[in-house]
């Protein structure tokens, strides 16, 4: 009995594409032709194209069916890696389900940072890119830090701030400033590792500042840049101490920020 390729490939539970795919990799051989130039496979193709289907079901990559159809002796660790990278894939599967799980149960946007589901839907839009940035810079234990942190109530001050405009008044500045301290020296103290955020970071030191530089200039404007600014210099000063650790990076943000202003046209 001979089959066209549409045929053979209905058989197979496969499409035609697939089938020419299989060809141009060299994994089905070519049928004979008919004198009107029509392909016809016989059960060999069909076999072929089944155990081919099979060892693709199982997972194994195109590249490795020739070798893994030998059933030589280089068949169970070829084998092995598949089911290593398949106990990967599902892993990163249920990890999938349960993030999405969390983003029903708290009615938060689609693509909230993992792990921040349940305060994603209140921040605001600089707050949410920043925290997905700041998952690629820190480990899981600052990321735990700062998710405490947000889960913390909202105050009227974190409401202004999102809100300001980039024209703030000096004196709106300073009382903004003033009354987001406070919430910052809680924060030092619970968290001391935000002295020096080195601890946690995930990279490089020099990738994580000049990231957080750049994602604070981009992401707030200038009057929320000098506003942090002030806040932790304010912050340090309470706490009695000297140097601020995150006040360089704001500063040199708020200066980049500047200058970014000057050359615009």
């Amino acid at each position: 009995m001979a089959w066209s390729t549409r045929e053979l490939a209905d058989l197979a539970g496969t499409t035609v594409n697939t089938v020419r795919h299989y060809h141009r990799l060299g994994l089905l051989a070519q049928p004979d032709r008919t004198a009107n130039g029509y392909k016809h496979y016989g059960i060999a193709h069909l076999v072929r194209l089944l155990r081919i289907r099979r060892l693709a079901t199982l997972g194994v990559p195109l590249g490795d069916i020739a070798l893994v159809a030998q059933g030589g002796d280089e068949t169970p660790a070829a084998l092995q890696a598949v089911d290593a990278q398949l106990t990967e894939r599902i892993a990163e599967l249920q990890r999938a389900r349960a993030d999405i799980a969390a983003i029903l149960r708290e009615g938060a946007p689609a693509d909230s940072p993992r792990g921040f589901e349940s305060v994603a839907s209140r921040l605001s839009e600089a707050d949410r890119s920043i925290l997905h940035i700041y998952t690629r810079l820190y480990d899981q234990e600052a990321l735990d830090d700062l998710r405490r942190m947000v889960e913390a109530e909202p105050s009227r001050s974190d409401d202004e701030f999102d809100a300001l405009p980039a024209d703030a008044d000096e004196a709106t500045r300073e009382r903004l400033a003033t009354e987001l301290a406070p919430s910052l020296v809680q924060h030092l103290d619970d968290y001391p590792w935000l002295t020096d955020p080195t601890m946690h970071a995930a990279r490089d030191d020099t990738v994580t500042q000049q990231t957080f530089v750049e994602a604070v200039v981009e992401l707030y404007n200038a009057a929320q840049i000098d506003v942090l600014s002030r806040a932790t210099r304010i912050a340090h000063e309470r706490r009695g101490s000297e140097a601020a650790a995150g006040e360089p990076a704001l500063d040199e943000g708020r200066d980049q920020f500047a200058e970014g202003e000057r050359a615009e046209p």
